[in-house]
């Protein structure tokens, strides 16, 4: 049976750890808040985009010739798999790793120089250069400060490889936040774009400037970079909504663990305290004798 001693540095180390977690908690919520109202702002203008896309293409009655749209046989394929940087999050990060991972295999069949990684985020980064996939750009200061211009620019540069056919498909990782306590791992099809499954049956009559060409040039890669922007938004809120609900449960099995200790400590003192009587009674009597 561990000593009073013991008993009572074990509570003074749980209690310092309940209040790390305690704070932690307060400043992953906080971001929490920051974050969901950062991807609710923006998510409005990504759906409308979307959906103006969705709605020309389905009501245009001419044959539309989208580069990024082309579908062709996969030689190439490129992953872009968003995690965090910092860990205590639950299995936030673990699921995107393995949803990563089953990707990655799936595409076995190709030559290493064939399949393209772009991590984003240290947690993903490091997990798949374990595996022995190289990364092709750091990319971690995007979940830290995300950009839409340096997010952009990524988006380009895999556009141009894409569109020089060297790369053939690109497939994108990330934890979609539902609530603080639970998040989902999506697996999309990011190039070549695929045609919106919703698309509206009815028919809009579109008057385009300056001419239909110049729109879908535009359009289509613009809706692309949203895509991967609100991607990493949608992650960084799943993110701190997970290590919110990780660092609650730990604050409340670190307060369900010093009540323990607590009872244990003084069922021990107790004891020692009982002890004690015993061999001072014991003593005396001893003395009368």
């Amino acid at each position: 049976m561990p000593s009073l001693k013991e008993v009572r540095a074990r509570i003074a180390s749980v209690t310092s750890t309940s209040k790390i977690t305690s704070a932690m908690k307060l400043v992953s919520a906080a971001k929490l808040r920051r974050a969901q109202d950062a991807i609710t702002s923006f998510l409005p203008y990504q759906a409308k985009l979307g959906e103006m896309l969705a709605n020309y293409v389905a009501s245009s009655t001419e044959a539309l010739s989208v580069p990024l749209a082309q579908q062709r046989e996969v030689h190439r394929v490129a992953v872009i798999a968003v995690s965090s940087n910092s860990s205590l999050c639950g299995a936030f990060n673990s699921n995107a790793i393995k949803a990563a991972l089953q990707t990655l295999s799936s595409y076995s069949h190709l030559a290493p120089k064939d399949i393209l990684v772009y991590p984003i985020g240290k947690k993903m980064a490091a997990a798949l250069a374990k595996a022995g996939y190289a990364a092709s750009s750091n990319l971690d200061a995007l979940v830290d400060t995300p950009d839409y211009d340096r997010t952009g620019a990524l988006v380009d540069e895999i556009i141009s490889l894409f569109c020089e056919r060297k790369i053939d498909r690109v497939i994108l990782i990330y934890n979609h936040f539902k609530n603080a306590a639970q998040q989902e791992v999506r697996c999309e099809q990011f190039l070549p774009v695929a045609p919106a499954s919703d698309a509206p049956a009815s028919k809009l009559d579109y008057i385009l400037e300056p001419d239909r060409s110049r729109v879908i040039e535009q359009l289509v890669p613009r809706v692309v970079r949203l895509q991967l922007y609100g991607a990493i938004l949608d992650s960084i809120a799943a993110e701190h909504g997970a290590r919110t609900t990780a660092m609650q449960i730990a604050t409340d099995n670190a307060t369900e663990l010093i009540q323990e200790l607590t009872l244990k400590y003084n069922k021990a003192r107790q004891a020692a305290i009982t002890n004690e009587l015993i061999d001072i009674v014991s003593g005396s009597e001893g003395l009368k004798s």
